[in-house]
């Protein structure tokens, strides 16, 4: 709330640059706690529906943001201040729901659990980043999340970069143009998360649907990069990617993050994930426009054809075994009888 609001009320560059960075520390706290927090809430046989809620709001967030500055762009700068105004009401909104939420159940049963073994005098072993990267079952899983997830996040966080270069070549140089085409892609990206991920991850072959995704993805930029880019060319992008957004890495990142750490180290692994995948977007963005300023469109959108080719290979490869199994479940079969 307080990020928004610097950043509504900016008089200066520097009230601006406090309001981003406050708003980013707030999204980087809250977003694996709130993911974790819905796949410990959601049962086995319904998980990849009840994380999908989130992969929901994360994608109609978005559409509604650039529905808003559509009809917002008259305005100028006053609708940028008003959009920050919106979001200042959504954080409200989350904090106070979060106000009355308690811990999740397999959470307060493993810390009693442990906290008996205190009582009786037992040696516990701390659980936190060093635990964390200390256990060979979390390093592989955080290595093909990595492989999975951040690969997939680079292409999907250089795209701010990228396509305002791919909307000017084909004749889309009007802010609400490029505006509607985010709107279209985003809805699609919605329709894709409820129709395709939350009803189907817990039914059908989760790898299969994680290739579907994943393939949907790289036959969008292929188009971008090889095709004449024209505005119907930039529809079909905007389908494809959106649609692949919707059934693809981030909606399994969440999911098999849940998965594939034990509760002790949950929330810890998606942090150090989120901080991992933040990171690389943040290096590639520092030499990503003086590369598409000296090397060009497509040499650009080659290496992201690149990054998604890598992230296909190793999630269809590496996708768990985890579908309608419980945490406890999945925790044993991972970890053994107790970690």
């Amino acid at each position: 709330m307080v990020g928004t609001l610097f950043v509504v009320f900016a008089a200066q560059a520097w009230m601006l640059v406090l309001g981003v960075i406050l708003t980013g520390i707030a999204v980087g706290a809250g977003v694996p706690v709130a993911w974790t927090y819905i796949a410990e809430q959601a049962p086995g046989a319904k998980r990849a529906r009840h994380v999908g809620t989130a992969q929901l709001a994360w994608s109609l967030g978005p559409a509604v943001v650039f529905a808003i500055a559509t009809a917002l762009v008259p305005l100028g700068l006053l609708g940028s201040r008003l959009i920050f105004a919106h979001l200042f009401v959504v954080a409200f909104i989350t904090w106070w729901v979060r106000r009355g939420l308690a811990e999740s159940d397999i959470w307060v049963e493993q810390k009693k659990v442990r906290d008996d073994a205190v009582a009786r005098g037992e040696v516990v072993t701390h659980r936190g980043l060093k635990e964390l990267l200390s256990r060979r079952q979390n390093v592989t899983a955080l290595l093909f999340l990595i492989g999975v997830y951040g690969l997939w996040n680079m292409v999907a966080g250089q795209m701010g970069i990228f396509m305002p270069r791919v909307y000017e070549t084909a004749g889309v140089a009007s802010a609400a143009g490029q505006n509607l085409l985010q709107v279209l892609l985003w809805t699609m990206t919605v329709a894709a998360t409820y129709f395709g991920f939350m009803l189907l991850g817990d039914k059908g072959d989760r790898r299969l649907l994680y290739g579907i995704g994943a393939v949907l993805g790289l036959a969008a930029w292929v188009l971008l990069v090889f095709a004449h880019v024209t505005t119907p060319l930039l529809i079909a992008f905007a389908v494809l990617w959106g649609v692949s957004a919707g059934i693809g890495a981030q909606a399994f990142y969440a999911l098999w993050t849940a998965e594939m750490f034990a509760t002790p180290y949950r929330a810890t692994a998606q942090g150090v994930l989120f901080f991992a995948a933040r990171i690389l977007v943040g290096v590639l963005s520092y030499v990503f426009p003086t590369m598409l300023a000296t090397q060009g469109v497509p040499f650009v959108g080659m290496l992201m054809i690149g990054f998604l080719l890598v992230a296909l290979v190793v999630g269809v490869i590496g996708a768990p075994d985890t579908r309608g199994k419980s945490l406890e479940q999945i925790e044993e079969e991972r970890y053994g009888s107790t970690v």
